[in-house]
């Protein structure tokens, strides 16, 4: 007999497999080969991080939030993916296309899942083909400005909207967060999934991925696509969503959105009304399956021909993790 949470879980659970998973997942081995540890292995920062799917998700609500302030990257969103309806992307004012954004958001999540826990070959791929799109993502915007999305400083600062996105919400809504040199531990690795997309000199810490952030300031403005989806105007749960992903912006935009925090005792209770909901949702749900099929591939030792790199969290002169005691340790 099942528990009424666990009911609910096995209903989230199909969803995920019909809504994303079988659409977006599909040629992505996490279960094999046996003893590969992928790009980053178990006792890495990042395995901690992206295991809460339902955290990681909204740090990516937060990422985009911050990325549509920049009037190219929210013009190369128009013309370039099906965030808005086909017949609207040359209007100034274009009209979103909900289904089109849902599929944004399932391949974003198949791409840090796949990143994360997938098979080296499987990591490798991903980011090949999110690197070749990229390369066609080139055009105009209507102010006649050019946008490109291979160029070296864009994609810095389109990098560090992502790391931080993802960082900030694990630091606000992980049952059990990486704060100070530990979430410092999961900037530097995933500086490895930056530099695969093609990005150079980019942040490895949270304090220079802030400065990275700021530093694009003077490029910023309230874009159509920000002002659209955000405000008190929106309905219930949106607005209750929204005000979260602005919750987590840096001061200076939180300025630029005139966005005002409420007294401490009322944003406090808000935070731990969303700390409740994401949690709830990922106890429910359980853990995420292909984080369970990563660490059973790597479960008897990781295989040194497999892992070119020394496993994060280990010195170069020391031995890879063999044992599935030593794994298991790693997860605790």
């Amino acid at each position: 007999m099942f528990l009424p949470h666990q009911l609910v879980g096995q209903l989230l659970d199909k969803r995920f497999d019909h809504d994303v998973r079988r659409h977006f997942f599909r040629g992505m081995q996490f279960d094999g080969p046996a003893g590969d540890p992928g790009w980053f292995g178990p006792g890495s920062a990042v395995w901690h991080v992206h295991s809460h799917m339902q955290a990681l998700v909204f740090g990516l609500q937060c990422a985009a939030y911050i990325e549509r302030l920049d009037p190219s990257i929210y013009w190369m969103g128009v013309h370039h993916s099906r965030l808005v309806k086909p017949d609207t992307r040359d209007d100034a004012v274009p009209e979103l296309d909900p289904q089109g954004a849902n599929v944004r958001l399932g391949h974003s999540v198949a791409f840090f899942i796949g990143t994360a826990y997938g098979s080296t070959p499987t990591a490798e791929r991903l980011a090949l083909a999110v690197r070749s799109m990229h390369h066609t993502v080139k055009g105009t915007r209507p102010d006649g400005a050019r946008y490109d999305a291979d160029d070296p400083e864009w994609l810095r600062w389109n990098y560090a909207t992502v790391v931080w996105g993802i960082a900030t919400a694990h630091e606000l809504y992980h049952p059990r967060p990486l704060r100070g040199r530990d979430i410092d531990r999961y900037y530097g690795e995933f500086v490895r999934v930056g530099h695969a997309l093609g990005g150079t000199d980019l942040p490895a810490t949270k304090r220079e991925t802030l400065d990275c952030l700021e530093s694009y300031l003077p490029r910023l403005a309230v874009t159509y696509g920000a002002a659209m989806a955000t405000g008190s105007n929106l309905p219930m749960p949106q607005s209750a969503i929204d005000w979260a992903v602005r919750d987590t912006m840096p001061p200076w935009a939180q300025r630029l959105i005139q966005h005002r925090n409420p007294n401490i005792v009322e944003r406090t209770a808000r935070r731990a009304l969303v700390w409740s909901i994401i949690n709830g949702i990922h106890t429910a749900s359980g853990p995420v399956t292909e984080f369970e099929q990563a660490k059973a591939r790597v479960a008897d030792g990781v295989d040194p021909a497999l892992a070119p790199h020394t496993l994060p969290g280990h010195r170069p002169d020391s031995d890879p993790i063999r044992s599935r005691d030593e794994v298991e340790r790693a997860f605790v």
